[in-house]
């Protein structure tokens, strides 16, 4: 099939990529010039592992190509997928849809022949009817469908995800529609994945059912870790023995200091305003996004109470700044609440990320940058672990002892042992788990 993908941001070039690996034809289309000129020349706007060589080697095939020209783009396309951002607008929680409207009249403008024009953005509830009316309107005579099929793509493990997904969800009128939809996905139709074929409300929703469902594990699981800090409990042990009731599941329960990144936060935030407007308020939502925005702001004072109650003069080495490892994404990390909270309190911030440096430095230009991990230690007065990249689980721990004007560190990702540490001789603390005391060996 021939293949039209608005937007090229995480999404558009991850789900491009994958369909032109599937066989059809894609172009993907972007207003950023430079982002397309960056692709034409193999260069990847954004770090997702194996992106790079699924690009190069579609470009290669002829199945995939870039362009700024959505004109030229949409005439021959089957199905045009609308892949643009959504983000949180401005004064409220609601999604600001302006960048659909424009790609679905701009779309309207160029259709010839039947045409499946599908929704991947995260969008809310009843924005395929939108959608679908200023095609109308735009293009009366137009022989086209609308449908939404909603990506659950993790970011660090994107195309696995896309090629391997516990199920595709399709929303979609007519049979026409999801015939076309069945077409796109054939390789995993074939695979038998479970593909649900729902209306397009009902589509859309379950998107940010499932993201706010997860969120909330994410929510429960860090006001389970506070509690066993209070009685001595070991929230990895009620992790995993909670996590073996197969009613519960083992996954997202795993505490921390919130949870980040472009989709949770929005999310939950856009299911709370829907839900408001239609009048049916999701209280448990509501709750987890007070409690994950307050959390936060209680890991900085985490580190605060470790360094002896002030972090005044002092120097504190923060290791991880994206949201999650393997990724360089840093929208709505803990780092970026974190971080200012130390500055604020007269810290300084020695700081390194093994992809998120470059972003770093747009959200956070006070830190200094370090170039690896031992740099940001050398003379800190602590060290805090915000993000658990792999690199971060093997640490030379006498070198970072060595390194350290204290033997402080603050581990807000459970990656190490406690009694390993404290037999290290390191005053170490964690989330959720008793302390153990530094020998003095």
């Amino acid at each position: 099939m021939r293949v039209t993908m608005i937007g090229t941001g995480y999404v558009g070039l991850v789900s491009g990529a994958c369909f032109s690996d599937f066989g059809h034809d894609v172009i993907c289309v972007d207003k950023d010039a430079s982002k397309i000129d960056r692709l034409n020349a193999g260069e990847i706007p954004i770090f997702e592992p194996g992106l790079d060589v699924l690009v190069a080697d579609n470009v290669k095939a002829g199945r995939l190509t870039f362009s700024t020209d959505l004109s030229s783009a949409v005439p021959d396309a089957d199905a045009v997928f609308i892949a643009v951002g959504t983000p949180t607008r401005r004064g409220g929680g609601h999604a600001d849809l302006s960048y659909v409207d424009a790609a679905a009249a701009e779309i309207a403008e160029n259709l010839t022949g039947y045409t499946v024009v599908i929704t991947k953005s995260t969008v809310p509830v009843g924005t395929s009817r939108r959608v679908e009316k200023i095609v109308k309107e735009v293009a009366p005579d137009a022989d086209v469908d609308i449908a939404s099929n909603p990506e659950f793509l993790r970011e660090g493990s994107a195309i696995e995800d896309f090629k391997r997904p516990d199920r595709v969800v399709v929303g979609a009128d007519t049979e026409a529609a999801r015939n076309a939809l069945k077409e796109l996905y054939r390789p995993l139709f074939l695979n038998e994945t479970p593909m649900l074929f729902t209306s397009r409300e009902t589509s859309e929703l379950i998107k940010y059912a499932g993201n706010a469902f997860l969120a909330t594990k994410i929510t429960f699981i860090n006001e389970m870790a506070d509690l066993c800090e209070k009685v001595g409990a070991n929230v990895q042990d009620v992790s995993r023995g909670i996590g073996l009731d197969g009613r519960i599941g083992s996954k997202f329960l795993h505490a921390g200091p919130g949870y980040g990144g472009s989709c949770f936060p929005k999310d939950t935030l856009a299911l709370v305003k829907t839900a408001q407007d239609f009048d049916a308020p999701t209280q448990i939502v509501e709750s987890v996004v007070n409690v994950n925005s307050a959390r936060k702001r209680k890991m900085a004072d985490k580190i605060i109470d470790a360094c002896g109650g002030s972090v005044d003069g002092k120097t504190i080495a923060v290791l991880g700044l994206t949201f999650k490892p393997n990724t360089d994404d840093m929208r709505d990390s803990p780092s970026l609440d974190i971080i200012p909270i130390l500055q604020k309190r007269g810290a300084t911030v020695r700081a390194f990320d093994p992809e998120g440096m470059k972003e770093a430095s747009n959200e956070l230009p006070n830190i200094i940058p370090a170039a690896n991990a031992y740099d940001a230690l050398e003379g800190a007065d602590a060290v805090a672990i915000l993000t658990e990249w792999n690199e971060f689980r093997a640490l030379d721990l006498n070198r970072v002892k060595a390194s350290l004007k204290a033997p402080v560190m603050i581990d807000l990702r459970n990656i190490y042992n406690p009694q390993e540490m404290a037999q290290k001789g390191f005053d170490y603390h964690s989330v959720g788990r008793p302390l153990a005391e530094p020998s003095t060996k």
